[in-house]
C-alpha cells in the first residue's frame, strides 16, 4: 500500500505542531474522505465499530466518512500511533450519529470541535461545489495575538493582513471571517463559525486561534501559514512603527496581475 490518506493526515498533523500552533492537546484536523480514499484503507476497518450521536443533525453528510483527531489527543503523537490518536467515522444515513469505523482506539472519541468541523464542511462544501475536503483548526501565536488589537471585524483583520504581506490577497481574495471570543466545543460557536465559512475560507476566532479550509492538506496548510504570517509581519512593524503599507490602488493592481477578485467590501476604492 503506497501513502494513503490517512499518512497525509498524520504529516499534516505533525507539521502544525512543528510550527508550534499545537501546544498541548490544542488544535484538530478533518478531512472528508473520497470513495478510492475509503478502499485503499478498507481492510483496516471494524467488523463491529462503535456508534455514538451528534448533538445536532447534519443531513447533508449522510453516510459520508471523515478523517478526524481525537479529543484530548496531541497532534504530535499522532505519526507516532495513529490508530490511538485519530480515526475515520462515517456519518449514519440520518446525519444525527455516526460510527467509527478505524482507529480512536482504547474508548477514545473524536475532537471536541466535532460540531463545528461537521458544519464548516456542510457549508464549505456547498460554496466550493463540493471541493473543499479539509477543516483545520490551530493556535497560530501571532494571528491570535493580533485579535488582542483590533474590534472583531472581519474588514478590519482582512485589511491588516492584505497590506501585510503581498502574497496574501492573492491568497485569500475574500478575505478572512472573525468571531468573538465563545465557549469552544459547543453547537453556539459552530453556527457562529459556519455562519461566515460561506464567504471565508478561513475564520479566525478572537483570543484562540484559526480554522482553515481547503481542497487538499497542502492548501489548507498553506492558508494558515500565510495568514499567521502575515499577522506576524504586522505586529513587528506595529512594533517598529508603521510608516508606509501596501495601498488600495495597489492591492487592485495585484488583484488584476494575478487575476483574482478581491472582496470590493473590504477595499476604500
Amino acid at each position: 500500500m503506497g501513502e494513503t490518506a490517512i499518512d497525509r493526515f498524520a504529516r499534516m498533523c505533525y507539521d502544525g505542531f512543528l510550527q508550534g500552533w499545537h501546544e498541548r492537546n490544542g488544535g484538530n484536523l478533518s478531512y472528508r474522505m473520497d470513495e478510492n480514499e475509503m478502499k485503499e484503507v478498507s481492510a483496516l476497518f471494524s467488523t463491529e465499530p462503535r456508534h455514538m450521536d451528534l448533538p445536532m443533525t447534519f443531513e447533508d453528510l449522510a453516510d459520508e466518512c471523515f478523517i478526524v483527531t481525537g479529543s484530548g489527543r496531541y497532534m504530535r503523537n499522532i505519526p507516532l500511533a495513529p490508530e490511538k490518536n485519530m480515526g475515520i467515522i462515517r456519518i449514519d444515513g440520518t446525519g444525527s450519529g455516526y460510527s467509527i469505523l478505524w482507529g480512536l482506539e482504547d474508548g477514545a472519541k473524536p475532537t471536541s470541535e466535532l460540531p463545528t468541523h461537521l458544519l464548516n464542511h456542510q457549508v464549505r462544501s456547498k460554496a466550493t461545489g463540493g471541493r473543499c475536503r479539509v477543516v483545520y483548526h490551530a493556535h497560530p501565536a501571532n494571528i491570535t495575538a493580533l485579535t488582542y488589537t483590533i474590534a472583531p471585524d472581519a474588514r478590519t483583520l482582512s485589511r491588516i493582513l492584505w497590506q501585510s504581506e503581498t502574497e496574501c490577497a492573492v491568497v485569500f481574495p475574500d478575505g478572512v471571517g472573525m468571531v468573538d471570543w465563545m465557549v469552544p466545543g459547543g453547537t453556539e460557536i459552530a453556527k457562529a463559525t459556519a455562519m461566515q465559512m460561506d464567504r471565508y475560507s478561513a475564520v479566525v476566532w478572537a483570543f484562540h486561534g484559526i480554522f482553515g479550509t481547503g481542497s487538499d492538506f497542502d492548501e489548507t496548510f498553506g492558508l494558515v501559514h500565510t495568514i499567521e504570517k502575515a499577522a506576524e509581519i504586522y505586529l513587528k512593524a506595529k512594533g517598529a512603527g508603521i510608516v508606509r503599507t501596501i495601498t488600495d490602488e495597489e492591492l487592485q493592481e495585484l488583484a488584476k496581475a494575478f487575476n483574482v477578485r478581491l472582496n470590493r467590501d473590504f477595499l476604500n476604492v
